[in-house]
């Protein structure tokens, strides 16, 4: 929650002439979380609307393209790949067809629309207004059926959870728990994934029961709305200036990297950051390398915490993705290494997709730096970086 300002009134300010310190502070905090949040909110929106209005543009074309019938069934496939060719992102068969379906779900979006948008809307279709103006008019004449705060409260992603509901009574729960709450992205797709519509349902007092429910609920914020993979990559960001954790993580990121190529066993560098679709959740793998001995996938995943079993169980689920989806004939199956830190300790696990055979795991315990290796070189590096951070704050300080 914003902070508000200390407050003084008229006669306060003519009397000493000065604010005081905290009130400069607060001040500043305030006019930063304020500008912080409006930015992340324009963000937001101009995304919502953009993939809106692409699903519109699909859902026009469909009705009065002068050449559909020559596309017919393979239309997505090759906008797909005209789009690529122009230089437009995340606009992939799959994502045009999330488009079509959000645009479909959400018609009333219309009504909502900046000016500059509804321009977008009555002429980006076919470059003749009457073609979108007829659906536009039915649209608007359509009766109100959602929250008008839609757009201003909830990113993409939201909708996304939003639309592969196939209830329309469901999904209005969702739509006003998620505004009334402030729910992140992960909040709700945490309380779709535990029924809370369906529990809410069965319950005698549903307003202490929604109560109870958001209590723990994680609140969204303006930099979780930026650390979306939608936002970043609308805006042309790469992953790793967005989506690392912190300053220390990323430092040790790099550290590792090097530590790992100068041990000359064959790591080869693939990959920061990796990017994965696993159903509708993209995920990042710190660092990925191919082991040109071991013939694999090495994946590495950094955590700033002590072990935690969704650590190994989220480790091993990109260990197997990459067995499924990376993977060629001629390799062994990925493993995966956890590096799980904390002040005091620092612990490693490795993970393994179904490898068998004696000669092959000697090898691999030959191949791949040991536990213990590994838990120095982090423990050196975080203290080593720790003290370099702390010996910069206090010069500054001074």
């Amino acid at each position: 929650m914003t902070k508000e300002p200390l407050r003084r009134s008229t006669s306060e300010k003519d009397v000493t002439g000065l604010f005081d310190f905290e009130y400069l502070s607060r001040s500043i905090q305030t006019a930063h979380e304020e500008l912080e949040r409006q930015a992340s909110k324009a963000v937001n929106i101009s995304l919502t609307v953009r993939n809106w209005l692409i699903g519109h543009y699909i859902a026009e074309y469909e009705l009065s393209g002068a050449d559909r019938a020559v596309y017919g069934d393979k239309l997505l496939d090759r906008l797909a790949v005209r789009l690529t060719e122009l230089g437009v992102k995340t606009c992939e068969k799959r994502r045009l067809y999330q488009y079509w379906r959000f645009y479909k779900t959400y018609p009333e979006i219309v009504r909502t629309l900046s000016a500059q948008s509804q321009k977008l809307l009555l002429f980006g279709a076919s470059g003749v207004s009457g073609a979108s103006g007829v659906s536009l008019e039915k649209e608007r004449a359509a009766p109100a059926r959602s929250n008008p705060q839609l757009l201003d409260s909830l990113s993409y992603s939201h909708f996304e959870l939003l639309v592969a509901i196939d209830s329309d009574a469901k999904r209005r729960f969702y739509e006003n728990e998620s505004i009334r709450n402030s729910w992140s992205f992960r909040e709700l797709k945490s309380q779709i994934n535990r029924l809370l519509y369906e529990r809410s349902e069965l319950s005698v007092d549903k307003q202490k029961f929604r109560e109870q429910a958001s209590v723990t609920s994680e609140i969204a914020s303006p930099r979780l709305v930026i650390r979306d993979p939608y936002v970043f990559e609308f805006l042309g960001l790469k992953p790793q200036e967005v989506m690392s954790e912190s300053n220390l993580e990323d430092e040790l990121l790099n550290k590792l990297q090097e530590f790992l190529m100068e041990l000359g066993n064959g790591f080869c560098f693939e990959a920061r950051q990796r990017r994965i679709l696993i159903g509708d959740t993209y995920y990042f793998v710190d660092l990925v390398f191919y082991h040109r001995l071991l013939k694999c996938h090495v994946l590495i995943d950094l955590k700033l915490e002590a072990f935690t079993h969704e650590n190994i169980g989220q480790l091993n689920t990109y260990v197997a993705w990459y067995d499924k989806n990376v993977r060629t004939q001629d390799d062994n199956p990925p493993i995966g290494i956890l590096l799980c830190t904390d002040h005091d300790r620092t612990l490693v696990e490795y993970a393994l997709a179904g490898m068998s055979g004696e000669v092959f795991v000697s090898k691999y315990q030959l191949q791949l730096p040991d536990a213990e290796l590994l838990q120095r070189q982090i423990a050196q590096e975080r203290q080593r970086l720790e003290s370099e951070m702390e010996s910069q704050f206090h010069k500054e300080e001074g």
